[in-house]
Parts: structure tokens; C-alpha cells; sequence
């Protein structure tokens, strides 16, 4: 029961990056349908960007989270206005090849400036732990999620009381009728795809906390924003949080616990959370295709 309770913690904590990778991800294609696939790479750049403050300003990674949000969100804002914008009414098949394209030129940039070596932030805090009962809670994640639940609950907030988080989600809804109430819809893409981008960026600082940092780190973030944002539902704040907490707390049970043998080669959880994760997905979407919380589409 103990080794349970600890395998629940360690999937909230980190489901709660997972949920903050996904949200971001899940706007964009949800309003626009656009595929980012180079949401990964914003992720990479926002751990960077905290990076480089730390080392050079000795800034806590706490305190850059709104630069890293705000670097993001202006190139996010670029890249949209100024080239997805020019194929935004195409088959989804010109956006996904762009995005593709974009991501493998931001990794490619990336590996030139800082390598393919792994670094890290190393903070005073970063082995802090304390304990209730027999589980034991890391500082630095725990703080990660309070940080993660906030950021996604602003984003709630704002989407529902501001007039532009308002004028987001009646685009969402109606395009059209979005148009004749006087939306200026690409501006509207442009603000979606930068906040998509802010937040990859912020989830990239929370990660840097506790991971190691590359050029390639972002591939397997992105994977797990597929998952997430499909398994809650496309466009849903809530759905990403709730699809977020249950994939972490799939993968840490499976890696914790899963021991498969095939063959001669024996593989262990970690090589199979992903795996079983993605079962898991794919079985719910059988009994609901539009994910926990997405709503049907006529």
C-alpha cells in the first residue's frame, strides 16, 4: 500500500507538467486545427531560456517563468502572423509538414549554439524532500505542480472573463459567426499560437528544474501533449489538467511496477510506460472518442 501511495504522488507531480506541456498544444489544435509539431521545440527553448538566466544572472527558475513565457510568446506570435498564417486555411497536411519543418530548424539551430551536451539548473533546493508517513515528496516537484496548477487556472480564468479569452472561444465554437461579430480572426490565431508557445515555454522552465536539458529534450513532451490533450479533450483547459494528472499517474505506476520478459530480453516499466499509456488512451477513446472532457462536433 505504501509503495502505492508513493507510485500516486509521484504520478500527480508529474502530471502536472504533462498537463501544462498539453495545454498549450491542445488550444492551438483544438481552435486552429493545427498539429504543432514544433511544440516540443518551444518546450526545449523555454528550459534554455531558464538556463541562461541562471547561469549568467544567477536567476531563480521561479522568477524567469514570466520571461520564459513572454520570449515564447512573442516568437510563437511571429511565426504564426508571419508564415503559419499563409497556410492556416490549408489541408492539415501543409501545417503538420510546416510545423515539422520549423521544429527541426529550431533543434538544429539549438544544437548549434549549445551543442548536443546535457546541462542542468542546479538550484540550493533541488534535493530538498520531506515526508508524510511513509511517502516522500521532492520540494522542487511538489512546488513544480503547485506552479503548473495556478498557471493553467489563470489561463482558465482569463479565457472565460476576458473579452479577448472570450472572443478565443467563440472562435473555437463558430468561426463564422466568431467573424460577423467583428472577431479579426487571425489576430485571434496569432494570440492562440503564442500563448500555445508562452506555455510550452513555461512548462520548459518547470521542467529544467528537475530534468536535464537538450537540444532533443522537447521529442518525448511532445509525444505525451498528444496523448494528454486528446485523452481530456481537444481545446479543454480542464481536459488537459485531468488528462495530464491520469497519464502521469499511468506511466510512474507502470514504471514502478511493470517488469515484462520477451524472449531472452527482459524490459523493465520504463521501457513500457509509454506503451501502456497509450493503451490505455486508445481504450478510452473507443468509449469516448472526443476524450474526457471534448465535446462532439456536428
Amino acid at each position: 500500500m505504501e509503495l502505492w501511495a508513493q507510485d500516486l504522488v509521484n504520478g500527480i507531480l508529474a502530471g502536472g507538467i504533462l498537463a501544462l506541456v498539453a495545454v498549450g498544444f491542445s488550444l492551438v489544435w483544438g481552435i486552429m486545427n493545427i498539429i504543432n509539431l514544433a511544440h516540443g521545440a518551444f518546450v526545449m527553448l523555454g528550459a534554455y531560456v531558464t538556463y541562461e538566466l541562471f547561469t549568467a544572472l544567477h536567476l531563480d527558475p521561479f522568477l524567469s517563468l514570466p520571461i520564459s513565457f513572454i520570449a515564447l510568446f512573442v516568437l510563437g506570435y511571429a511565426i504564426q502572423r508571419w508564415l503559419i498564417n499563409w497556410v492556416v486555411r490549408a489541408p492539415i497536411l501543409t501545417t503538420f509538414l510546416l510545423t515539422f519543418g520549423l521544429s527541426l530548424l529550431i533543434v538544429n539551430i539549438a544544437q548549434i549554439i549549445w551543442t548536443g551536451d546535457r546541462r542542468g539548473v542546479e538550484t540550493w533546493y533541488a534535493g530538498a524532500n520531506f515526508s508524510l508517513g511513509a511517502v516522500t515528496v521532492p520540494w522542487v516537484k511538489l512546488l513544480t505542480l503547485i506552479a503548473a496548477l495556478a498557471i493553467t487556472g489563470i489561463l482558465q480564468l482569463w479565457l472565460t472573463r476576458s473579452k479577448t479569452g472570450r472572443a478565443i472561444r467563440a472562435t473555437s465554437m463558430d468561426i463564422g459567426a466568431a467573424q460577423l461579430a467583428g472577431v479579426r480572426v487571425s489576430q485571434i490565431y496569432a494570440i492562440v499560437f503564442g500563448l500555445g508557445a508562452g506555455l510550452a515555454g513555461v512548462a520548459g522552465t518547470l521542467i529544467a528544474l528537475s530534468s536535464s536539458i537538450s537540444p532533443t529534450m522537447g521529442d518525448p513532451f511532445l509525444i505525451s501533449a498528444f496523448a494528454v490533450c486528446v485523452l481530456g479533450g481537444l481545446g479543454s483547459v480542464q481536459g488537459a489538467l485531468i488528462g495530464g494528472l491520469t497519464y502521469g499517474i499511468i506511466q510512474q505506476t507502470v514504471a514502478a511496477r511493470l517488469e515484462v520478459t520477451i524472449g531472452t530480453q527482459q524490459i523493465s516499466g520504463s521501457g513500457l510506460e509509454d506503451a501502456i499509456a497509450f493503451i490505455v488512451l486508445l481504450l478510452v477513446l473507443i468509449v469516448r472518442p472526443t476524450g474526457i472532457l471534448g465535446r462532439a462536433t456536428a
